[in-house]
C-alpha cells in the first residue's frame, strides 16, 4: 500500500500554487441549491455552472418551486450546460422527490441521495463533502491525479474512492476532491500539469 505519510505530504503540495476559485458546490445559501448546482456541473465548467445556477435559482429558489417548473422553461435557462435537456428533466424529478419523500429537505445520506434523479455516487459524495461529512467524490481530476501519483491503480471511481479512504485519514476525506479539482483547473495544460505532478511524485 502507498505510504500514508508520503501521500499526506503530496496532498499538501497539491494545495500550493493554485488559483483562488469558486467551485460549483460552494457558497450556495441552501443545501437544495448546492445539490442542483453539483448535478448541473457534470461535464460542464464550474464557471459556466455557477452563472447558469444563479439565473435558475432566481426563478426556482426552492425544491417546491422547481418541482412545479415546466421542462421547456428550465431548458431555456440551463442551455449553456452540457446535456441540458436530460439535466432539465432530472432536476425537476429530483425536486419532486425531495418534496414528496423528504419534506423539501436534502438528505445528508449517500444511499438516500443516490435515490434522487440525476444524483450518482460522485455527486452524492461531493455534496456530502461540501457539508463537512466524511466523503470523497471521485471525478476526472481525482481519478487522473490519484493514478498519476500512484495513490490508486484503477479507472473505477468506486474502487478509487475505497483506496483513497484507506490511504488517507478520515479528517482529510472531504478536502481531497476540492484540492485535486482546484489543482486540475489551475494547471489546464497537460504538459504543465504532468511536469508539476512529476515533481510532487518525488516527495518522500
Amino acid at each position: 500500500m502507498f505510504p500514508r505519510v508520503r501521500a499526506l505530504k503530496q496532498l499538501e503540495e497539491l494545495k500550493k500554487d493554485v488559483k483562488k476559485m469558486r467551485l460549483a458546490a460552494e457558497e450556495w445559501p441552501s443545501a437544495f441549491q448546492t445539490l442542483i448546482s453539483i448535478i448541473l456541473s457534470a461535464r460542464t465548467r464550474d464557471e459556466t455552472t455557477i452563472v447558469v445556477c444563479k439565473k435558475l435559482f432566481e426563478r426556482f429558489p426552492t425544491a417546491e418551486r422547481l418541482s412545479k417548473a415546466n421542462v421547456k422553461e428550465v431548458e431555456e435557462v440551463i442551455k449553456p450546460v452540457n446535456f441540458f435537456q436530460n439535466k432539465s428533466k432530472n432536476i425537476i424529478e429530483c425536486a419532486k422527490k425531495i418534496v414528496k419523500d423528504f419534506n423539501g429537505k436534502i438528505p445528508h445520506n449517500i444511499e438516500k441521495l443516490v435515490s434522487l434523479s440525476g444524483v450518482g455516487r460522485k455527486t452524492a459524495n461531493v455534496f456530502m463533502s461540501a457539508y463537512n461529512h466524511d466523503a470523497i467524490g471521485v471525478d476526472t481530476h481525482v481519478n487522473y491525479i490519484s493514478n498519476y501519483l500512484g495513490w490508486a491503480n484503477s479507472q473505477k471511481p468506486e474502487l478509487i474512492e475505497r483506496i483513497l479512504k484507506e490511504l488517507f485519514p478520515k479528517e482529510k476525506w472531504n478536502k481531497i476532491n476540492s484540492t485535486l479539482v482546484r489543482f486540475g483547473k489551475t494547471h489546464t495544460s497537460k504538459f504543465e500539469k504532468d511536469k508539476i505532478l512529476d515533481e510532487i511524485k518525488k516527495i518522500e
